[in-house]
């Protein structure tokens, strides 16, 4: 069975060639070439440590503009392919451990950039995968949160505390508008949340998210 990383990068590799390279997207100033080679450099090469230890930045600063020099087309083949060989993404548990959100949030920032955009319908299974995953991941993406933070399955009822703190906001939506919501793509994020006012606009303001 295909795993939602991997069709995630597929629609996204394809939604890539049919925007072009300029086309905008909700990752900051990013635009789509900009993002590919993100993703690029993130899963394919020693300088991808940068994105993650500020210091060593502009390693990956560097491998970008590297990568930078090639067109769209042969990005887009290359993230298609999928990591390289050496690469731990390459390994099927960290694939889906770690390119489930990464591919399925950055396609989503790629679709709801583009005008008349609408929230897909997505199948109980992948639904269940980016519920599964985010109830673990989103509690390290909540960490700066002022206020406790409990997310809501409209499709199931089933709750998971991110952060267990008082006051509490509940935030209520289908798995796949929750991950946006904790990734930070907040305005574009099809949710309620529930709690006092105060909390409320604590949490809507928090910078959340990478």
């Amino acid at each position: 069975m295909t795993s939602l990383a991997r069709t995630e990068r597929d629609a996204l590799c394809t939604l890539a060639l049919d925007l072009g390279a300029d086309a905008p997207t909700l990752s900051g100033g990013w635009t789509v070439k900009d993002l590919v080679v993100h993703l690029l450099v993130r899963e394919g090469s020693p300088a991808a440590v940068g994105i993650v230890v500020p210091p060593l930045s502009g390693l990956t600063d560097l491998a970008s503009a590297r990568l930078a020099r090639q067109d769209l087309a042969t990005l887009v083949r290359r993230l298609r392919q999928g990591p390289p060989l050496w690469s731990p993404f390459r390994l099927g548990p960290l694939d889906k451990a770690l390119n489930t959100l990464e591919f399925y949030v950055h396609h989503e920032d790629v679709r709801r950039a583009q005008d008349g955009w609408a929230p897909r319908n997505l199948d109980a299974r992948a639904q269940e995968a980016l519920w599964r995953t985010i109830r673990v991941a989103g509690k390290g993406l909540t960490r700066s949160a002022p206020v406790g933070v409990v997310l809501e399955r409209t499709d199931t009822s089933e709750r998971a505390a991110l952060k267990d703190t008082t006051p509490a906001v509940v935030v209520r939506g289908l798995p796949s508008e929750l991950v946006l919501f904790v990734y930070g793509r907040k305005p574009q994020a099809r949710v309620d949340l529930e709690g006092d006012d105060a909390a409320v606009a604590a949490l809507t303001g928090a910078d959340l998210g990478i």
